[in-house]
């Protein structure tokens, strides 16, 4: 008997032995909706450095003991601890992360948890930016955040987007402020594959410690980086896709435009009313469909990444081929990113690098009269003529080109090389105590070239021998950082406080030639002074910062920021370089107060924002407006003798007191999360002014100074409110779904000009020249680039309306009218229809904007679709003008047709006369100004992701193939090819923000429909 209980007490012994050695401990963990394995989580023994990672079945293997926790992690799932007993599988199930209230947002020189955010920060991550179907970043981010505004310059495959943050208040510059992995850089440069999110600074108080540069917001672009311990991940996405112009404008064709030209005695290159004519039958040449074609689109991207237990690396590379709808265009472009990170000195010390390389081609050139000509030219006219010597089909009756020839002759190219590379080391001094070294350099290369061959294009001209021009310009810039941050918690108090020292410089350099008459087939300049020209130009710039933040939570309850940054910039005189610009916030937990317990199983999350901050901006026309330029070539006879003068002065010189545009925001905000994170809401009101407005004066004429003189003159206000609102559910165990909106409303006034008096006005758009006072203007109590028009009153439908419309004096208002022309509104009551009457008819800034985003999953597929529009914008359709007002040679709008005549008089549509009716030609009537407003259902993205089990055997972690369509439908009253018009610097305007809703002839945005695959293994 005591023998076997000496047995069993040795056995208990050696058992209990082997349970405090360790165990093998083995599992399977899985996806909580769609019992999927899950490769990649961190599986850790609590407390300790023990850890390992989960293969692509969701198998993992650890050594532990008994009673030992293991923390189940991986980003956007709950965390999940499990106690080992027994050397039995411990398989798990994660959930995902819904309620992402200790989210960790990014802001300026740091992060945050998100529910100690008192600013005004937004955040789009990769899953909801969709970047694996975007061509650019910036459309990505289109529509996705209340209060950003992401328009499109035109549908060129070469051109931007304009995106501005709460609005617009500057003549010079109103972009955003770009931060790429903690350094200035430029959101062009990333592939939206490469982005792990963008967060965006709207208020003062998140953005005031970028000081002078972000009066325009900030947008913080996080790239994707790898994980400690994580096994190497490739990740492919590719997709290719085809382009259409979604819509056609209707003009006449051949057989129309004959008939109406020997209708009205016009002209008609031999078809018209001419002697000898006769009527052209067919429908002729279709200059859209010759131009605007259907276009392939190819992107690739593939992103390796990966991690060891002091080192992380994340390296993808990227390819764009973008041919443009219209002949002749294209986009082809490479990316190369990098990013890592290692640490040493026990995670005391971390060096780490992002490096972006990119390297782009463009063809095509469109310039503000292309889209017009195109519309224009008329369609009796052939693409080939072969009595024509060059070829080419030529008009007798319009000084345009043959849309076809001109894209043929002329080479448009552009290469441009940009460098970005952000370096930094790290140090924790003492626990909490962090020093940081950031070095951050930018190099854009840009080469443009425009080769012009020989031609005879009728009465647009001939050119007996080539032309050449070449641009070569460089931009280099370096910013130097170093910053103290120091975290500490203890009991109830959190506090985070940083302090920092920034130098930059950036230098500018352009050089600029052409060459005309070159011998054919040369193209390269000769040399030939007698038709060479060139120029350059050299432009430099240094800045010096001093900045500090302090963050404090009490009990996760009262939160409260402050920051200043204090700038210096080199372009402004002695004692006027530095200005500071504080921000101060608070936050309220609501739903931590012991009050607010009975509705805690309702709200997750109940917090009050206010804040208070200052920003600034140096942006204008000339680098150094105080300087004054001696003059040359001021000469004059003394006898006779030649004497050469110069003076300073002549050209316009900016006070010295010239400082710092700077912008004040008050903004209050409501942060809720709802049903255990189903419901997120977010709501902001703001007040945005901009003070010291930089704005260009002109001298009195008496002085005999040339130019504009930049001075802080004026005044912008800009308010508005922002919602945001999402709910995420599931429906059984197999649906999961979600709906997000966004709406934001804005409201932009001048509210004072302090030089060249109260009523000075700054004008924009000239309608070539037949803009009058201005198509839209800059001037107080108005918006920003309002609509500077006379009012229309419908047509004349009698000889009597027209006698009976009368001044005081009982004299006609429009005595050379004629029954069927358009009636004006006299605005001014002087009882004369003139310039003078012109006034505020409307703006191009919209007063709503939205975006709505719904989609969901179920068995394996997934959908997703987003809408966007606005309201409230006018567009000014010059080329309506060009098509219907009888000023302009060539083709005409198919509207023309149901002008008013004796025998069709129950029309809208004013009489149609080249010969007389002055009146109706007028290009400063709201006539040619419509409603742009519009709602977009911008894309559709349906997938298929193969089931994990049937991929194994290959070795793939993940396979989804999907199809997607952008700007399938537009919804829109606007008669143009889109309403959607950002800023664009070809419709010949002196500040970019007058060419806001003016449609000059953009090239059209396509509609695309694509076929894609990601791959995972």
């Amino acid at each position: 008997m005591n023998k076997k209980l000496y047995i069993f007490f040795l056995l208990c012994l050696l058992t209990l032995s082997g349970f405090a050695q360790g165990i093998k401990v083995t599992g399977v963990i899985t996806e909580a909706s769609t019992n999927d394995p899950m490769p990649g989580v961190t599986i850790q023994v609590k407390g300790t450095t023990n850890g390992t990672i989960s293969n692509i079945d969701g198998q993992y293997t650890i050594q532990a003991k008994v009673n030992d926790i293991l923390v189940f992690s991986t980003i956007g799932m709950k965390s999940v601890e499990r106690k080992v007993t027994s050397n039995e599988p411990v398989n798990v199930t994660m959930a995902e992360d819904n309620v992402q209230l200790d989210q960790v947002v990014v802001i300026g020189y740091g992060t945050v948890k998100k529910s100690h955010l008192s600013g005004a920060v937004s955040s789009v991550g990769a899953k909801d930016l969709k970047g694996d179907i975007a061509t650019t970043a910036a459309t990505a981010l289109q529509g996705k955040i209340a209060g950003v505004s992401v328009m499109s310059s035109s549908g060129n495959p070469n051109d931007g987007t304009t995106i501005n943050v709460r609005g617009i208040s500057s003549l010079s510059n109103n972009a955003p402020l770009y931060v790429v992995d903690g350094a200035f850089g430029d959101i062009n440069m990333v592939d939206p594959n490469d982005i792990q999110s963008i967060e965006v600074l709207k208020d003062a108080a998140a953005a005031a410690i970028y000081g002078s540069r972000a009066a325009g917001g900030v947008v913080l672009i996080t790239t994707k980086g790898g994980r400690k311990e994580m096994p190497t991940k490739v990740d492919v996405n590719f997709f290719t896709g085809v382009q259409q112009n979604p819509k056609k404008l209707n003009v006449l064709n051949g057989e129309e435009y004959s008939r109406f030209a020997r209708y009205y005695g016009l002209a008609g290159d031999g078809y018209g009313a001419e002697a000898g004519a006769v009527p052209f039958v067919g429908k002729g040449t279709d200059w859209q469909d010759i131009m605007l074609n259907p276009a392939m689109v190819y992107k690739a991207n593939v992103n390796i990444s990966g991690g060891s237990k002091n080192a992380t690396f994340s390296a993808s590379g990227g390819y764009l081929n973008k041919d443009g709808i219209m002949r002749n265009s294209s986009h082809e472009s490479y990316n190369i990113r990098l990013k890592s990170d290692f640490s040493f000195l026990n995670n005391r010390v971390t060096i780490g690098e992002s490096l972006i390389l990119r390297l782009a081609q463009g063809k095509g050139g469109t310039d503000q009269d292309t889209m017009n000509g195109l519309l224009r030219f008329p369609t009796v006219v052939p693409v080939f003529d072969p009595t024509n010597a060059t070829g080419w089909g030529t008009s007798a009756d319009i000084n345009l080109p043959n849309p076809y020839a001109i894209s043929e002759i002329s080479d448009i190219t552009s290469e441009s090389t940009q460098i970005f590379l952000n370096t930094y080391l790290q140090a924790e001094i003492i626990n909490g105590l962090k020093y940081k070294l950031n070095l951050g350099i930018r190099r854009n290369h840009t080469k443009n070239r425009n080769y012009t061959g020989s031609y005879d294009l009728g009465t647009y001209g001939i050119n007996e021998d080539p032309d050449l021009s070449e641009g070569f310009s460089s931009f280099d810039s370096w910013v130097l950082e170093n910053t103290l941050n120091y975290d500490r918690t203890f009991k109830k108090h959190t506090v985070s406080a940083m302090v920092g020292y920034s130098a930059q410089k950036d230098k500018s350099y352009s050089l600029n030639g052409s060459n005309s008459d070159l011998p054919e087939f040369i193209d390269t300049m000769t040399g030939n002074v007698t038709t060479m020209k060139s120029s350059s130009a050299l432009y430099e710039q240094a800045l010096v910062s001093l900045f500090a933040r302090v963050m404090y939570s009490y009990d996760d309850r009262y939160l409260l920021s402050a920051s200043i940054r204090r700038d210096g910039s080199s372009r402004f005189k002695e004692g006027h370089r530095f200005g500071s610009f504080p921000s101060v916030s608070v936050g309220w937990n609501i739903n931590r107060e012991k009050f607010f317990k009975p509705l805690e199983n309702i709200f997750d999350q109940f917090k009050l924002r206010l804040s208070y901050g200052k920003l600034g901006n140096q942006e204008m026309d000339s680098f150094y407006p105080t300087l004054s330029v001696v003059t040359d070539g001021l000469n004059y006879l003394q006898g006779n003798n030649i004497w050469f003068g110069k003076l300073p002065f002549v050209s316009a010189v900016s006070p010295d007191d010239l400082t710092w545009e700077n912008t004040e925001t008050y903004n209050i905000g409501l942060d809720m999360t709802l049903l255990r994170g189903r419901l997120s809401l977010t709501a902001d009101a703001y007040i945005k002014n901009t003070n010291n407005v930089l704005l260009p004066v002109p001298y009195a004429s008496s002085t005999g100074i040339s130019g504009l003189s930049i001075r802080n003159a004026g005044q912008v206000q800009n308010k508005g409110i922002e919602l945001s609102a999402t709910w995420r559910d599931r429906i059984g165990e197999k649906i999961n779904y979600y709906v997000g909106a966004n709406l934001s409303t804005a409201n932009n006034k001048v509210t004072k000009i302090t030089a060249g008096g109260e009523n000075m006005s700054i004008s924009g758009y000239s309608a070539h020249g037949a803009g009058g006072n201005g198509i839209n203007k800059f001037k107080k109590g108005h918006s920003m680039s309002y609509f500077n028009l006379i009012e229309t009153d419908g047509i004349f439908r009698s000889m009597e309306e027209i006698e009976n419309y009368t001044n005081r004096k009982g004299e006609m208002i429009q005595p050379g009218a004629q029954v069927g022309d358009v009636r004006y509104k006299d605005w001014n009551g002087d009882g004369v229809i003139n310039e003078n009457d012109q006034h505020d008819v409307g703006s191009p800034l919209p007063n709503f904007t939205f975006g709505l985003r719904l989609g969901g999953d179920w068995n394996n597929f997934d959908l997703n679709i987003f809408i966007d529009g606005v309201t409230g914008n006018k567009i000014y359709n010059y080329p309506r003008y060009c098509l219907e007002s009888g000023s302009f040679n060539g083709n005409l709008s198919t509207t023309v047709a149901n002008s008013w005549r004796p025998d069709n008089q129950n029309t809208n549509m004013p009489r149609f006369s080249k010969v007389d009716g002055t009146d109706n030609k007028l290009a400063y009537t709201d006539r040619w100004l419509e409603d742009g407003s519009y709602v977009r259902l911008k894309s559709i993205d349906l997938g298929y992701s193969f089931p994990k089990q049937w991929l194994q055997k290959a070795m793939i972690q993940n396979l989804r193939l999907y199809v997607s369509m952008e700007n399938l439908l537009t919804l829109t009253k606007y008669s143009g090819y889109t309403p959607d018009l950002g800023e664009s610097a070809s419709t010949g305007v002196s500040y970019n923000v007058f060419s806001r809703g003016i449609d000059q002839g953009r090239y059209p945005i396509p509609r695309t429909f694509s076929l894609g695959v990601q791959l995972g293994f």
